[in-house]
């Protein structure tokens, strides 16, 4: 029977592939605070700038493609059960062919009905604008979690966490929760293993660091990884 391995992955995983994150941007879009265009008050004052700032993420995204990184953990499924769970609104890791993906903040490629929180539309282009609606009639907003909202997944991800055989965390300081927290539901003894090159600390032992970008550290975890095949 294969290991489960659990990957935990942040906007590190798809900086190589050239998207922009907050952190980039110097926290500013445009002179606005992406605070400001990315919460519950903001839809409400201006919806339509809301839209703009999601449009050209959206755009961002159609343009990238998946790093070497996203592709190395899709091929990960070869040997392992592995389930993604991603602070990440991009749909690279799905693009890489990794079959089971969770994603925490959202999806960018997708909109949803302001009435009904379960009518969730796939979008096949980058633009969502005022005048866009639901079948119900509602005006569309990004299938977004913005600052200041619940985040409906993170009980499925507390479970998918407490299954794994192996965790591997990509990508993320560990610094925005409650994603953050999901490290603390590790079954005790399980063997952790963090890629980024900023060294994020994880206070559970069995943790083995790979100080190392994306796509150059997932190379090096497949090695270390070689003996729980």
């Amino acid at each position: 029977m294969r290991k489960k391995l659990v990957v935990l992955s942040g906007a590190g995983m798809s900086q190589e592939s050239g998207l922009k994150t907050f952190r980039d941007m110097g926290g500013l879009w445009e002179s606005y605070d992406v605070t400001e265009v990315a919460t519950p008050e903001a839809w409400e004052r201006d919806p339509a700038l809301v839209l703009r700032f999601y449009n050209e993420r959206r755009k961002q995204l159609l343009q990238a493609e998946p790093n070497a990184g996203h592709r190395a953990i899709a091929e990960l499924e070869n040997h392992f059960d592995v389930e993604v769970v991603t602070q990440n609104v991009d749909n690279l890791h799905e693009q890489a062919g990794s079959t089971k993906v969770l994603h925490l903040h959202g999806e960018l490629m997708k909109a949803r009905s302001t009435i009904d929180p379960f009518l969730v539309y796939e979008l096949d282009h980058w633009a969502l604008d005022i005048g866009d609606r639901c079948e119900k009639g509602s005006q569309l907003r990004p299938h977004i979690v913005w600052f200041g909202e619940p985040v409906p997944n993170i009980p499925k991800a507390i479970g998918i966490v407490e299954s794994a055989d192996i965790l591997v965390v990509i990508g993320t300081s560990l610094a925005v929760y409650p994603a953050a927290s999901l490290v603390n539901y590790v079954r005790r003894g399980t063997p952790i293993f963090v890629v980024d090159p900023g060294k994020p600390e994880v206070f559970q032992k069995n943790v083995t660091y790979i100080v190392e970008k994306a796509g150059k550290g997932v190379e090096q975890l497949k090695a270390e990884l070689k003996k729980y095949m």
